[in-house]
């Protein structure tokens, strides 16, 4: 019978570790940089330098799922004892862990950005609105947007009245019916009163 920890290493398991623990050291320090510019405000001058470690990081976590994946099948490949199984566990928790990581700086990152070309565009019309004295073009889009709303609710309450004057019209019609019906049957009954009414 062979010794599983001599079928690992001729199935090159040491030297996949190897490699994952490097890449893991790599992604660790990267992924630390990358999460300083969550802290400041990536301007749009940085935009190369975190956009080329946003590819750095993401190349070394494909490098580093391939390198877990051969891991894998080398494990299979031999007879897996419980310290491989465990060791390959790890390795797969570091890539989800930082995995995880790189989605959540990188997410509030292009957040920051979005607010940093919000305020830097509105900054730009309030800059333009003074310059020529008068109303940017976006800035009258959103004047005109904002009187097309106070008109559209200006008008639901017109439609809203129209309604509730119809059902009020339509209830006093069912009334007078009903009164006209009973006086019907009053004249009816009573000719002296239909004399009196006239009909």
């Amino acid at each position: 019978m062979t010794d599983p920890n001599l079928d690992l290493q001729e199935s090159g398991w040491e030297e996949l570790r190897k490699d994952a623990r490097k890449i893991e050291g790599d992604l660790d320090v990267k992924l630390s940089s990358y999460a300083k510019l969550d802290t400041g405000s990536p301007t749009l001058g940085s935009s190369r330098s975190w956009k080329s470690m946003e590819i750095e990081i993401q190349s070394l976590l494909e490098k580093l799922l391939d390198i877990n994946d051969a891991m894998s099948r080398c494990a299979a490949s031999a007879a897996p004892t419980t310290s491989v199984t465990q060791k390959l566990a790890r390795h797969r928790d570091i890539l989800h862990e930082f995995t995880q990581e790189f989605r959540r700086i990188k997410g509030n990152i292009s957040s920051m950005r979005e607010q940093a070309e919000l305020l830097s565009s509105v900054r730009d019309d309030i800059s333009e609105f003074k310059a020529s004295g008068g109303m940017s073009p976006r800035m009258q889009l959103l004047r005109e947007r904002a009187a097309i709303h106070g008109n559209i609710a200006h008008i639901d309450d017109v439609i809203n009245q129209a309604q509730t004057t119809r059902a009020v019209l339509g209830s006093q019609r069912a009334l007078f019916g009903d009164v006209q019906g009973k006086v019907k049957v009053l004249s009816d009954k009573f000719p002296v009163i239909r004399g009196l009414l006239g009909t």
